[in-house]
């Protein structure tokens, strides 16, 4: 008898955790689309993907290389990925960085319905100048996105190091270089001594 109720408690334990998860229903947060790393995406109040059939499910703005720093005074790529879910075109038109650099758009970027566009592709057609602090990766930029008919979005948009999927995208202009790593003293005569 002590043997069957220590097996009946130990399936309860073990299907706790799986019970619980699904009470959680369809509104939790881990039914909610996610970025797979850490460039951000566009999520509502409600907690809805997304604004006002504005959809962002990557954005990043791109900082330096690991180690290094975006100088004060320089630039930095800003890649999004949109997609207008609205039944007719829209257009972004302007960004807005607020106090801590000024967003230039080369042209408006068009928004077919329904058609994901990517803002980085060929070339990132979003830079923020004139940067007010230096960057090393990790910081979050606030970014106003002005759109036709969808009108202003706003976001808190992730600096991100050229490193890890990240690494293949041009640098960011005005970089500094990360430290070139030099050996110790001790470091060195251990190499030495073992030649």
């Amino acid at each position: 008898m002590t043997r069957r109720r220590w097996i009946v408690a130990a399936v309860a334990f073990l299907a706790a955790p799986v019970l619980a998860g699904c009470s959680a229903g369809f509104d939790a947060d881990t039914n909610k689309p996610y970025a797979p790393n850490e460039a951000g995406v566009l999520f509502d109040q409600a907690k809805n993907y997304g604004t006002r059939g504005i959809q962002i499910p990557q954005a990043f703005i791109l900082g330096p290389d690991s180690g290094a720093q975006l100088v004060y005074g320089g630039s930095a790529p800003v890649y999004l990925n949109i997609l207008n879910t609205n039944g007719a075109p829209d257009t972004l038109t302007a960004v807005n960085a607020g106090t801590m650099a000024t967003a230039k758009v080369t042209t408006p970027i068009q928004l077919p319905s329904n058609q994901l566009v990517n803002t980085g592709k060929p070339s990132p057609q979003i830079m923020l100048e004139g940067i007010s602090k230096g960057l090393r990766g990790g910081e979050s930029i606030r970014l106003d996105l002005q759109f036709t008919n969808a009108g202003v979005v706003s976001m808190n948009v992730p600096v991100v190091t050229r490193s890890r999927e990240f690494k293949d995208y041009p640098p960011a202009p005005n970089a500094t270089a990360a430290p070139t790593p030099t050996p110790s003293a001790t470091a060195a005569a251990e190499a030495e001594a073992a030649h």
